[in-house]
């Protein structure tokens, strides 16, 4: 028992140290003359949107999004792949 809450305990440790990883890996995307500033934790820094239009700025952030999670989800299998655990499909 206790070495299942050591066990959870240190991918609580791991989980966290990943969003702080994450948070701190920043990324910018230009798109349709918009630039996005967001970090691979899916926060948005900032939004230059240079006079272009509401769908313009959505298209961008959507963009910079779908960036992001292509970062944090190689970061994740990466992380599970050195824990010994290989998650087919993730």
């Amino acid at each position: 028992m206790i070495d299942k809450l050591k066990q959870l305990n240190e991918l609580r440790r791991q989980s966290q140290q990943m969003q702080k990883d994450l948070d701190s890996e920043v990324l910018e995307v230009e798109h349709k003359g918009v630039t996005v500033v967001v970090t691979a934790g899916m926060k948005v820094n900032s939004i230059n949107t240079n006079g272009r239009s509401d769908d313009d700025v959505t298209s961008a952030v959507n963009k910079a999004l779908q960036e992001a999670q292509k970062i944090a989800a190689k970061k994740m299998r990466s992380q599970l792949g050195a824990m010994g655990l290989d998650l087919p499909g993730f």
